[in-house]
């Protein structure tokens, strides 16, 4: 018979803050679009061209959605036509370094398995 064993972490916080973070991420290219702000601000059209293969329906829904969640900033340029400057917040500021940890530890998950099985290639 198996034996039951409890888990030593503890229940999930209330409200769990992982869970909340997450969620600020999902979605297709929201990762990559904090990537492409932390450094200065982009348009639209610079951002459609750093991310490569999104389409501009997508690009515009996934940074109206982000805007809402408070992560990124548009400003409206007065120039003519009019140019839009999206930007990130305080709070998505506090995203990079996440998104730099991950990627540091999915280079070093690369290197383990195509140490381990060579015949592996990254997705």
């Amino acid at each position: 018979m198996i034996r039951h064993r409890p888990n030593k972490s503890g229940p999930a916080p209330q409200g769990c803050p992982l869970e909340f973070s997450l969620k600020l991420l999902a979605g297709a290219w929201t990762p990559q679009i904090v990537w492409y702000l932390q450094t200065e601000p982009r348009r639209f059209g610079d951002l459609k061209r750093d991310l490569g293969q999104v389409s501009a329906k997508v690009l515009t829904t996934r940074l109206r959605e982000m805007e809402k969640k408070g992560i990124i900033t548009r400003k409206v340029m007065p120039t003519s036509p009019p140019t839009v400057e999206y930007a990130l917040t305080d709070v998505g500021r506090k995203i990079g370094p996440a998104l730099e940890a991950i990627k540091e530890v999915g280079e070093e998950i690369q290197k383990y398995v195509a140490a381990r099985k060579p015949e592996i290639k990254s997705a």
